[in-house]
């Protein structure tokens, strides 16, 4: 990305920009469509057609029906609705610290967000721990850590049982992106999927953050753990930055729902563009390319936590990759000023971007367009070990850690009778950004 005074940045956030920022594909063919026709309201139009079919071909064979819809937050709403029409109850399982959108349903469902508002937690809602075997009461070293955090959900459930309360739908990322990037230990979602099913509800896997073949493994994260969900949602990738979003269902849970009616969702420009997507992610074969690069980064990132005493953990796959930031490993305490004083000097000193990700903000994210080469690899493994290098020399030195990395302390706050009193060449402006010397390691 370049900014507008010309500097050339590395994006390691941009996820929704799937195939790469305005690539001249996914560009030209939604200007093409948008020259030809832009709705075909209460239309069956061909565009609709070849891309439902397109998007279901990379899902198994019994999850057919696709409602097109306009945002992740309206597909995840649909897949409420489907999971309440179809069981005839209302209460839902999720993960805690779980985020699933931003409309009225998915606030009351996402523990993110009602925790710090005053509505608090609906009585519908049971919340389950997520499976975090770094941070978490069962940890890497223990081989029974998927069935004891599974036995903590029955727990719960078993609770909402004898209150009365019917499940009607479990909803979750299959890898845990908003919690830090958790990666489940292996048979967690079987069991947790089976138990669902055993209480009467119906499994729904958002892929908002992980389809369209981020995990490098697989076209969705579900597959890696062997299970098939109910119901999918996937929205950001699908467009590459334009808004659409899908959710794809069983025929005998769609019939549950009735009728349902998009005005915008599933118009000719949004399926061409659909379209762009799945063609460049298969031609580009930006899925195993996401394998390699993410294995050859997480490599790295491995030595660079053997260096660096503040890199607790380093997890992910292919190119959803989280490194978590600690005071010691030894009691893993979350670092989480420093962890914002790193993705700070990654920008200003490096001109990369990552963002902090986890319910301490000490989770660097790293989930960039796919398009994401080994030599950008390279340079993010560079740049984070020369800052990591930098902290390390400073640190002992300084009396706090965002001032160890070179973090500029904010200026107090003017008021306006002071801004009044200021001669025009008092006033502090923005730094100049300072151009890269070279752009070879960002291709």
């Amino acid at each position: 990305m370049t900014d507008n005074m010309g500097v050339q940045y590395l994006d390691c956030v941009s996820s929704i920009a799937h195939v790469g920022h305005c690539h001249p594909q996914v560009v030209t063919a939604g200007k093409n469509q948008m020259g030809t026709l832009v709705s075909a309201q209460g239309f069956i139009n061909d565009s609709l057609t070849k891309y439902v079919k397109q998007l279901i071909s990379h899902l198994p064979d019994i999850l057919s029906v696709c409602y097109l819809v306009n945002s992740g937050s309206e597909a995840n709403d649909l897949a409420l609705r489907l999971a309440r029409s179809y069981t005839n109850r209302m209460d839902v399982v999720v993960f805690d610290e779980a985020y699933h959108g931003n409309l009225g349903n998915l606030i009351d469902i996402s523990p993110k967000m009602f925790k710090r508002m005053a509505q608090g937690k609906r009585e519908f809602v049971h919340i389950v721990p997520y499976p975090d075997t770094y941070r978490g009461p069962y940890r890497e070293d223990d081989h029974r850590a998927a069935e004891k955090y599974v036995m903590e959900a029955e727990r719960i459930i078993s609770q909402a049982t004898r209150n009365n309360r019917k499940i009607s739908c479990f909803i979750s990322e299959c890898m845990i992106v908003n919690c830090g990037i958790i990666l489940p230990p292996r048979n967690y979602f079987r069991l947790l999927y089976n138990l669902i099913r055993e209480a009467g509800g119906v499994c729904i896997a958002d892929e908002v953050q992980t389809g369209l073949g981020r995990t490098g493994e697989y076209f969705w994260a579900f597959e890696q753990h062997g299970i098939v969900p109910d119901i999918v949602t996937i929205g950001k990738p699908l467009g590459n930055g334009h808004p659409m979003a899908a959710v794809i269902t069983t025929r005998e849970i769609a019939d549950a729902l009735g009728e349902y009616y998009s005005t915008f969702g599933g118009n000719p420009v949004a399926c061409a563009i659909g379209m762009a997507v799945l063609d460049v992610i298969e031609n580009e074969k930006l899925v195993q390319s996401a394998k390699a690069v993410g294995k050859a980064l997480l490599e790295n990132l491995q030595l660079l936590k053997a260096k660096h005493s503040c890199i607790g953990d380093v997890r992910g796959m292919g190119l959803c990759i989280g490194i978590e930031i600690v005071e010691d490993k030894c009691s893993r305490k979350p670092a989480t000023e420093l962890t914002q004083a790193i993705v700070y000097r990654l920008k200003e000193d490096h001109h990369i971007l990552v963002q902090a990700q986890g319910p301490n903000r000490n989770v660097i994210a790293v989930t960039p367009p796919m398009c994401f080469t080994q030599l950008n690899a390279r340079s993010l493994f560079n740049s984070l070990d020369a800052v990591l290098s930098d902290c390390g020399q400073q640190g002992a030195g300084s009396t706090g850690v965002a001032g160890s990395v070179g973090v500029r302390q904010p200026r107090s706050v003017l008021s306006m009778e002071d801004l009044d009193n200021l001669e025009e060449e008092d006033v502090e402006g923005p730094e100049a950004k300072r151009p890269r010397a070279s752009y070879d390691d960002i291709d």
